[in-house]
């Protein structure tokens, strides 16, 4: 018999959604004058009433009033498009000016709650897919004992395996608090949302009545348990990616840092100017873009990018040049002359852009997320990581296959030997600094997609670049890579126990423990010169 009567409903709430309007005319009109009325109960009746009429505006009038966009009054209603459009609810078409009378629908949680049930049950026999599975995914979470029915039918009628899926677990969410429903349905239920094995299946499961049997309560323990461990995986495997981006945009800021400073032993305090030069640099390209030629706009990174090397550069031989090269040798001096010129750098900055954060825009292909299993992952984080990656190939294919490299490779080792073999060093620490400072350029350009660009960009990571740089190894790439990775995972691992600043201080006291056991960092350079 309990079959028997569920078969009876579903057919009748089928039948309720497929008669043609006019068989229900009488109850559609009594909707609307209802919707006018001012009440919170009205309003929920009449979405019910809208629900199983049939009107061809009944999904457009509930989705317009979940959203604000619904007035009603004397009997009339309208739906107001998100461009501030009139339309006449009852006949879907356009109107010239709002009818008098009319004013907004008030909602509050539980006509919320009712025009999610109202819309996931209209959707649930949509020939759209899509449509299909979102209008289970809010069955669902309404929980509405009125959908069964439908679901039952819709479950029947299913050839999509997706959406199946959803269908069933919007039947399992609902049969795990219907306390009337047959034990055997409601321990298949449990099963079904262990399976989905996500945050909202484990608080349906928890939100299991106290009066349910033992063996269901067996079941569900078990399930919320399996639930909890898996989760708590997935939740490892997000800060492992959080922690791999984080240190993709460390090994970003420092290792133009690692060049300058293990080839010519230099502290320089601007060098997280260099990567703000690099964030500034994508935005006035940016605004030239925009201004001259908008549908280049998702190629503007790609422009960016050699600017901003060129412009990070052409300023980091410009100060090695013009001050660095007189202070050799002389490392309170050297020091103090990089902060000085960080400070005049940030100060140019303000004068010309102002002091305000400046927008740069993130290209189509950047923009949004992906699910991966239980993990998000950002384009925006996804494509700094690939290119970090490619940054890190080409500079290593800078020191090992040209001449260039060669000579920065001997003069790191031994400066004087190399001088003595004709190198001319004074060039290779010019073109050094360059590299190194338009390196922090690109930098600059990945961090303008994830960071503020304002005058500060640069002191954010500079702190972080030397961290990574002596840790690592000093003028060392790889030991610069897993320095970077290393730092960056472990930041995020401590955050959630630590937060992140108490986080960040504990790396820090490792460090300086570290460094007092390895004075060299992980990976020394061998050389001469560095071993004397």
């Amino acid at each position: 018999m309990p079959i028997l009567s569920r078969l009876l409903r579903a057919l009748t709430v089928a039948v309720a959604l497929l008669l043609a309007p006019s068989a229900f005319a009488q109850g559609a009109d009594e909707a609307f004058t209802r919707l006018g009325a001012d009440s919170f109960s009205d309003t929920s009746r009449a979405i019910d009433m809208l629900a199983t009429s049939g009107h061809p505006q009944a999904v457009a009038i509930i989705e317009a009033l979940g959203d604000g966009r619904l007035l009603a009054g004397g009997g009339a209603v309208v739906i107001k498009t998100t461009d501030g459009k009139l339309i006449d609810g009852k006949t879907g078409q356009p109107l010239a000016a709002e009818p008098a009378g009319v004013k907004p629908v008030r909602l509050n949680n539980s006509v919320r709650r009712t025009v999610q049930a109202a819309l996931g049950g209209l959707g649930l026999l949509n020939p759209d897919t899509a449509k299909r599975i979102a209008a289970a995914e809010a069955v669902f979470k309404s929980r509405d004992v009125a959908a069964l029915p439908v679901l039952e039918t819709a479950i029947g009628k299913e050839t999509d395996a997706k959406a199946k899926a959803a269908l069933r677990q919007a039947q399992a969410a609902i049969l795990i608090v219907k306390t009337d429903a047959p034990p055997f349905d409601r321990l298949a239920a449990v099963d079904v949302l262990r399976e989905r094995g996500d945050q909202e299946a484990l608080a349906t499961l928890r939100s299991l009545p106290g009066d349910a049997s033992p063996s269901l309560k067996d079941a569900q323990a078990r399930a919320v348990t399996a639930i909890e461990n898996n989760l708590a995986l997935w939740r490892a495997g997000q800060n492992l990616w959080y922690g791999l981006s984080l240190g993709s945009v460390l090994l970003l800021a420092a290792i133009g840092l690692a060049i300058t400073f293990g080839v010519m032993g230099v502290i320089n305090m601007a060098h997280g100017e260099m990567v703000m030069l690099g964030a500034y640099t994508t935005f006035v390209v940016q605004e030239l873009i925009r201004t001259n030629a908008p549908g280049l706009f998702d190629y503007s990174l790609a422009i960016a990018v050699p600017a901003a090397f060129i412009v990070a550069g052409a300023v980091g031989v410009a100060i090695e040049r013009g001050v660095i090269r007189f202070l050799y040798g002389r490392p309170l001096e050297t020091l103090l002359a990089t902060w000085g010129i960080s400070l005049i750098l940030q100060q140019a900055v303000r004068t010309a852009f102002g002091p305000t954060n400046r927008e740069v825009g993130a290209p189509a292909f950047m923009s949004g997320a992906f699910e991966l299993g239980g993990l998000a992952i950002t384009w925006n984080r996804l494509w700094i990581i690939v290119f970090t990656a490619m940054v890190f190939a080409a500079l290593l294919a800078i020191l090992k296959l040209t001449p260039m490299g060669l000579q920065m490779r001997a003069v790191t080792q031994n400066r004087r030997m190399a001088s003595a073999m004709g190198i001319r060093t004074g060039r290779i620490d010019a073109l050094t600094f360059g590299l190194g400072s338009g390196v922090a350029g690109l930098a600059g350009v990945a961090l303008s997609q994830i960071d503020n660009v304002s005058p500060n960009l640069g002191q954010s990571y500079i702190i972080d670049s030397f961290m990574v740089v002596v840790f690592g190894g000093v003028g060392n790439l790889w030991g610069t890579l897993i320095s970077a990775m290393t730092l960056g995972v472990a930041n995020k691992f401590l955050e959630p126990y630590a937060g992140a600043v108490l986080g960040k201080i504990a790396l820090l006291v490792f460090i300086i423990l570290f460094i007092q056991k390895r004075p060299r960092g992980l990976f020394a350079l061998k050389g001469r010169a560095v071993e004397a």
